[in-house]
């Protein structure tokens, strides 16, 4: 399961890892902690074959909370089928996740990221609302910190998040907070794509700052991959409407040419907490 190589320079190791999908042996993924501030069961394990020793992020599927608006049991082969979607378009904004049968049953695994917390505060950050900069960054939103004091959200206007947005309106993610952007020697990432691929508009991000600007070709291009490519290998992952909806949701992307704007009196397009 290797990811698409970019064009330049050398790919993440977290893009790369051949996994072995359905194939792993419970024995060979040892857990070694706990992510208490996960709502879901999250472990971290290390992976360990005659050819690979990496630490990876384990959801199994029993312990996932159910939720009023997505099929229960269903949140770990949404995180492989947004790998799969990434992978497939040349995103390659998703580390490398399969779906195993692992020490407490069947759920997702994903490549640990150690990320960069400077590298991310450059591109996501809570600053008071008299300091944000006049140019190069987005307001998500505002409020009031624990001393009455006004605070804001804000995103820098860099092409890798652009492109990040870009991936989410496609998987309809319902859940791209602060906390789920990751940077690694140079590289984005997204993680927690659980809440994705919903039959019905669910974006809930706080990547607004491009709204109703135009794609780039490079962009139309990623979006035109993941229309032809995607859909293939999302079977068995999402149910045939699910894969339906996202060709159209592809299809529609492309037509309007623009990225959408946060919509007005329905479903909150901030989720919260942010981060």
């Amino acid at each position: 399961m290797n990811a698409v190589v970019p064009a330049e320079g050398t790919p993440h190791p977290a893009l790369t890892t051949p996994l072995r999908s359905g194939r792993l042996s419970r024995e060979e993924l040892e857990l070694t902690g706990r992510l208490l501030s996960a709502s879901n069961a999250t472990f971290v394990g290390q992976l360990r074959t005659d050819a690979l020793d990496v630490t990876c992020v384990y959801k199994p599927t029993q312990g996932e909370r159910p939720l009023w608006d997505f099929p229960t049991d269903t949140l770990g082969r949404r995180e492989v089928a947004a790998f799969e979607v990434s992978r497939a378009a040349g995103f390659d904004c998703v580390p490398v996740t399969v779906f195993i049968d692992g020490p407490l049953g069947p759920g997702s695994l994903q490549v640990w990221v150690d990320s960069e917390e400077d590298a991310v505060a450059r591109l996501v950050d809570l600053v008071p609302s008299r300091k944000v900069p006049k140019h190069g960054w987005f307001r998500c939103v505002e409020g009031l910190d624990a001393d009455d004091s006004a605070v804001a959200v804000i995103h820098a206007d860099d092409p890798a998040l652009r492109r990040l947005a870009v991936f989410d309106v496609l998987v309809n993610n319902a859940d791209r907070k602060g906390g789920h952007i990751l940077s690694s020697e140079g590289h984005l990432f997204g993680i927690d794509h659980g809440v994705t691929f919903n039959v019905e508009n669910k974006l809930r991000t706080l990547l607004w700052g491009w709204g109703g600007t135009e794609l780039t070709e490079t962009e139309r291009e990623l979006v035109r991959r993941a229309r032809d490519e995607a859909p293939a290998v999302l079977v068995g992952l999402l149910d045939d409407e699910e894969v339906d909806v996202f060709a159209r949701r592809a299809d529609r992307l492309l037509d309007r040419g623009h990225l959408p704007r946060p919509p007005r009196g329905q479903w909150p397009s901030i989720p919260w907490p942010p981060f």
